[in-house]
């Protein structure tokens, strides 16, 4: 569920921590207080592009940040993982999108993130319904998901896009090889001879550097062996260092004989002596090392040669000259064996389609049982949202070939009034009835649908009366298996809920700002009596009726 939701200076709002409960949660308060500020906020750390209109005059930013905790974050951390990003600790997602004057930023768990990740994340998060915003409703293929969750067809659609995969990559390659010209004498005698050119390089890229070190030192080794013998000399010579050091060591033992007190004054002399003879001796083995044979230096120095003509034909760097030779040889022997080639991916290719239509047909028994159920069980949700005589239908259409999500596609239609066909949802042009229908196909899907936030934005406008508490009652229903966040203007609704917010505007040093706060016993009921438009007894036992009826 989302936690909390912290708002900076994002219009009205200055400062806003809202920590939000479970169920059915409630957002009401008088026209332009700034409840459109919560859907804004929400829309931002989901994805929506922003721009610095929507920063507080005199801020030079504006900050949203969402913590959401998950009881299973699996399938986000799937997401955050193929983003290059870390799991979500605890069960614990932290969005944070800051508007500024120069740019936008957006963070995932403290790391920055892109647009395209938060709309990713925002489809697993939240469902956000508004008026003429049900778009998902006119999606056939978000239809089709709606049906495969409501029929539980998740494991055989699983199976279904592995077998398409296998035959769409069978495909590709297929149509890619048949498409390509046969090579020609010319093309293949190039890629023989470049692949016989590289391969008789034999490189070995974990070799090349101790090569090329070699290769230096052979360059070099007449300077070097003139430095070394001169370095030598200085340690071992008749005036060289150790020969100097010897003497010290003669004098220190007399002096330690005579005065004890000096041994400690001498203690590093003898380890001293024995690093010099080391560094010494290990000069004697580097000057034997630069003693070449003529014909190891002569075979060093065709090899460079050799590859360093090789990565000016296809480098620059040797790796890439060994990818060129890799890829020539695999273009070779496909060329070379391009009719069996065929033959084989065109096998690949019908067992494939085989195994598509196999799965295929598992996935289509089970949407074609749950197609009437779905459509009864919204049907009855209809009718307590005030649609008595409506009728609805989820109608199931074979495609002309398999797709990437079955062998059929799926339309909602809906009829709202008696002797009238039915029209597909993407043709309903009410948004009040769009809105009702969304709410009870939300109520169907309520056991099944694994998003954990729902977000509903006055959907309960053009109603009154007993449809309005019906979508309230439904709202509730929702509740017991999501959290749900309800900006109405209905007192019906908004008493249902398991906690009440109310938006409200203040005025503090010649400055409008919005505040949002939990109301709760006679604040609660004196904002029901405001929405029930009276401050009569009358409207004041209406609401404490409301109220008791939940």
């Amino acid at each position: 569920m989302l936690s909390v939701l912290r708002i900076q200076n994002l219009a009205l709002v200055d400062q806003l921590v809202w920590e939000l409960g479970q169920g059915l949660v409630g957002v009401t308060g008088e026209t332009g207080a700034g409840k459109s500020v919560i859907v804004g906020a929400l829309k931002l750390v989901l994805g929506e592009r922003a721009d610095k209109g929507l920063i507080r005059t005199g801020e030079s930013s504006c900050t949203v940040e969402a913590v959401f905790d998950l009881a299973d974050s699996s399938a986000i951390d799937t997401v955050l993982e193929e983003a290059g990003l870390s799991s979500c600790e605890d069960g614990q997602l932290i969005i944070r999108r800051v508007v500024g004057e120069k740019g936008n930023r957006q963070f995932v768990n403290d790391s920055p993130a892109t647009l395209t990740l938060l709309k990713n994340l925002a489809d697993r998060l939240v469902d956000l319904h508004g008026p003429g915003e049900q778009q998902s409703l006119h999606s056939v293929e978000r239809q089709l998901g709606m049906l495969d969750a409501y029929a539980g067809s998740g494991k055989k659609l699983t199976q279904y896009r592995q077998a398409w995969r296998l035959f769409t990559e069978a495909r590709e390659s297929y149509e890619e090889l048949k498409s390509s010209e046969e090579a020609g004498d010319a093309e293949l005698e190039l890629l023989r001879h470049k692949q016989a050119e590289i391969e008789g390089a034999a490189i070995n890229l974990d070799e090349v550097a101790s090569l090329e070190e070699r290769y230096q030192q052979i360059s070099n080794g007449a300077r070097l062996g003139e430095l070394a013998s001169e370095a030598a000399g200085l340690l071992t010579g008749e005036s060289g260092v150790v020969t100097r050091l010897s003497e010290v060591q003669r004098l220190a033992r007399e002096l330690e004989r005579l005065d004890a007190g000096n041994e400690e004054r001498f203690a590093g002399l003898e380890a001293a002596m024995v690093e010099l003879e080391e560094l010494a001796n290990s000069l004697q083995d580097y000057l034997s090392e630069l003693e070449v044979d003529p014909k190891e230096a002569r075979e060093l120095e065709e090899k460079v040669d050799l590859l360093e003509s090789l990565k000016r034909k296809y480098g620059p760097t040797l790796a890439e000259v060994v990818a060129t030779g890799e890829a020539a040889a695999t273009r070779l022997d496909t060329m070379e064996n391009r009719g069996e080639r065929l033959s084989e991916l065109q096998e690949a290719m019908a067992q494939a389609a085989t195994q598509v239509q196999e799965a295929g047909k598992e996935l289509s028994r089970i949407r074609k049982r749950g197609a009437p159920r779905i459509s009864k069980e919204v049907k009855s949700h209809l009718r307590d949202l005030g649609f008595k005589q409506a009728e609805f239908e989820a109608v199931l259409s074979k495609r002309k070939e398999a797709g990437p999500n079955g062998l059929e596609e799926v339309e909602f239609q809906f009829g709202p009034n008696p002797g009238e066909p039915l029209k597909p949802l993407r043709k309903v042009g009410s948004s009040g009835e769009l809105a009702r229908v969304m709410l009870a196909i939300k109520s169907a899907l309520a056991e099944k649908d694994q998003t954990p936030l729902m977000v509903f934005d006055e959907i309960d406008a053009n109603v009154g009366g007993e449809v309005a508490a019906a979508v309230g009652r439904k709202m509730a229903g929702l509740g017991e298996a999501h959290q749900v966040v309800s900006i109405t203007h209905f007192p019906q609704v908004a008493a249902v809920a398991a906690n009440h917010y109310l938006v409200g505007k203040v005025v503090e040093k010649g400055r409008t700002f919005s505040r949002l706060r939990e109301v709760n016993g006679k604040e609660r009921v004196a904002e029901l009596v405001r929405m029930l438009g009276g401050g009569g007894e009358e409207a004041h036992s209406m609401a404490r009726k409301l109220l008791e009826s939940k």
